[in-house]
This record gives C-alpha cells, sequence and structure tokens, in this order.
C-alpha cells in the first residue's frame, strides 16, 4: 500500500526521569511530614533506599538531590548552607495534594458554585420560561420561540410577538469566602497517629482548588493552639503540631475578624479538629482545663456558635475523632450554630470537605 500512515509519537522511556518522579514522589511526601525540613526527609529517604532499594545503583540518592537542585526544587544557598524549598517545591505539594485528594478538576474561570436560585444568571439551564421584561437578547430561545410564533400565528399570517418569546432559563454563581481552621493542638500526633499531616494535605488542595477553579472566591488559612494567628497559604508544608491547648474560641473570633473584611456575600468556616475545646484567655491569661468538657469553655464556644449563626455564616466541623462524648460536643456546636459536621477518619477526610465546599449554593438576592 503506498503512502504514509501516521500515528502518535511515543517517546522512549527514559530510566533516569522514571527514578526521578519516583523518588521525587516519595521525597514530596517526606517533607511535608517533617514539616519543609529537607536534610531529615533527605534523610529518611536514604534509609528507605537502604531497606527497600528504591535505586538501582545507577541513579542513585545523590544523582537524585543533585537533580532536585538543578530543577529549582531546593537550594542549599542559606547562610548556613542547609537545604531548603524552593517556591517550586511548595507549588508542587499543593498539586499533588489536588490530585490525590480532590482528582482532576478541570480550570474554569469566574466564580462557580451554583445556587438553587435561577432567573438572571450566568449559568444557562435547560430549563425554559416565557420572556419578561428586562431578559437580555442572549437568552432568548431562537428556536423555541420561532415554534411558538408558528403555533400561535400559522405559516400564512406569521410573525413573532413578545408572547411568543422563550428564554433560556440560568443560575447565579456565587462568590465564596472560606475560612480554614486547623487545630495544631498537642492531640494531633498523641497516640502515634498523625493527623497534622493530612490536615495540611487537605488545606493545600483546598487552596490549590479555590486559586484554580474558583479564582474570585477567598480562601483564609488560621491555625489554633493556646491562641490563633493567620498563616499563608506557602507556610503549609511547615506546619509543626505545638505544646498547645485547644482554644476553639480564639480560632472562630479570628475567623470572625477575617469573615467581616470579605465583601462576598457567602462566607463560611472549616474546622479540622480531632478534640474539645479546653482553653480560653482571660485577659492575658489562659484559663485551661484538659479533663473533660468544662462548662466555662464549652459555653463560651456554644456562644461564638450562636453569634456565627446570627451573621448567617456556617460552621463545617470535620472531627478526626470518634469518642462519644466528642460527638456530644459537636452535636451541640452544630445546633447553635447551624452548619455540619463530619466524624471523619484521616483517610475520607479530603473527600468530605470538598463535597462540602461544592454544597455551598447560597447567594443572597
Amino acid at each position: 500500500m503506498l503512502g504514509y500512515r501516521f500515528s502518535n509519537y511515543q517517546p522512549p522511556a527514559s530510566k533516569k526521569g522514571n527514578d526521578f518522579e519516583k523518588l521525587l514522589k516519595i521525597f514530596m511526601q517526606l517533607v511535608l511530614i517533617t514539616a519543609g525540613n529537607v536534610g531529615e526527609a533527605l534523610q529518611w529517604l536514604t534509609e528507605l533506599d537502604k531497606q527497600y532499594k528504591l535505586t538501582d545503583g545507577k541513579y542513585g540518592i545523590g544523582d537524585f538531590i543533585d537533580q532536585l537542585k538543578r530543577d529549582g526544587y531546593i537550594t542549599d544557598e542559606g547562610p548556613k548552607g542547609e537545604f531548603k524549598l524552593n517556591a517550586k517545591s511548595e507549588q508542587r505539594l499543593r498539586q499533588n495534594a489536588l490530585e490525590e485528594i480532590f482528582g482532576k478538576l478541570k480550570k474554569s474561570k469566574g466564580g462557580e458554585h451554583n445556587t438553587v436560585h435561577s432567573g438572571r444568571g450566568d449559568e444557562q439551564t435547560t430549563e425554559r420560561r416565557n420572556y419578561e421584561f428586562g431578559d437580555s437578547p442572549e437568552q432568548i430561545a431562537m428556536t423555541d420561540s420561532i415554534r411558538n410564533a408558528q403555533i400561535n400565528h400559522g405559516f400564512e399570517d406569521f410573525r413573532l410577538t413578545e408572547g411568543d418569546l422563550e428564554v433560556m432559563e440560568s443560575e447565579f454563581k456565587t462568590q465564596t469566602s472560606t475560612v480554614l481552621m486547623i487545630d495544631i493542638s498537642h492531640s494531633m500526633i498523641l497516640y502515634g497517629e498523625d493527623r497534622i499531616t493530612p490536615a495540611k494535605q487537605v488545606a493545600m488542595a483546598l487552596a490549590e482548588l479555590i486559586t484554580k477553579k474558583y479564582p474570585k472566591d477567598t480562601l483564609d488559612i488560621l491555625v489554633f493552639g493556646d491562641d490563633a494567628w493567620q498563616i499563608e497559604i506557602k507556610d503549609l508544608p511547615y506546619l509543626q503540631v505545638g505544646p498547645y491547648h485547644t482554644n476553639t474560641v480564639a480560632g472562630l473570633e479570628l475567623a470572625m475578624d477575617i469573615l467581616r473584611r470579605r465583601k462576598n456575600p457567602n462566607k463560611q468556616v472549616f474546622m479540622i479538629t480531632d478534640g474539645k475545646p479546653t482553653c480560653i484567655k482571660e485577659g492575658i491569661k489562659y484559663y485551661k482545663n484538659a479533663f473533660g468538657l468544662d462548662h466555662k469553655i464549652l459555653n463560651k464556644t456554644l456562644t461564638l456558635a450562636a453569634q456565627l449563626k446570627k451573621l448567617k455564616v456556617p460552621v463545617t466541623t470535620f472531627m478526626i475523632a470518634t469518642d462519644p462524648y466528642l460527638k456530644q460536643f459537636v452535636r451541640q456546636f452544630t445546633e447553635a450554630n447551624g452548619g455540619n459536621a463530619y466524624y471523619s477518619g484521616l483517610q475520607g477526610l479530603g473527600n468530605l470537605v470538598f463535597e462540602d465546599f461544592k454544597k455551598n449554593r447560597r447567594k443572597k438576592l
């Protein structure tokens, strides 16, 4: 047969590249676990290589480190010569978290939280309705309108009148301001279970999701222990648990202050925690009680939940624990706020956050 047959070009597999990507995936996970300590992550990677033979001798850990530096993932140009992550690694960590937790999502323009309200919105639907004064010409369904004119007036006296017009129904896309609260109290690493790393992964995935898919939305992240303070998205890989109690009140107060400055009509708070509130601040002193639910602390927490409800700010609590008395506290808190609550294992945390984020379909009209 004369002629040429064309097909997609399949480049030959690069053993070196494959080794690098395989090691990079493990390295990124270790960096997250070590709170951004590159040296410690590389030590762990070297030990894993000894135990599980991750490399074949042709491309070793030393080659991997050189390529990390060459490709801009890490640098050793600091004053003490220690390895540090570059912005490229921080971005890669967020992308990995997004792909692992939320799956592959298509980029889109504008805010895309669909609401239950229809009318003169942005997103066209399959529904039709009669034309009303003020509808834009772009909304007119011409095929349906011409069909109506033929039915109403016939072919001999064909004309298109206002009564024949139908418009395509549309839905509003909303913009949402979200505050993500992350518990960094000591209990997040107690009993041999690392709860802070999954929380960081979820936060990075949510940050990447909002940045890429909902660019008009805002995401603010805060952490709370004895006190609460705001952090930047770039700080997430370096987040560590401290010797703190759980001052939920401080976290909620800071979340309220942040959302007051946001102009979006839709506001919400996500709170990832594994325990009960055990601390409040009175003046310059801390009132603490880690032994069960203290009514003084509980009442202050529930009062804030009710205040957020008045401000129409729902709080969704992701409780990484299943203790019965903790469930009772979460039920009280959720009832006072009118929000939602989930009791999640570490594996399902990301999917729950994503599903609840998508459910935000409210809009003030």
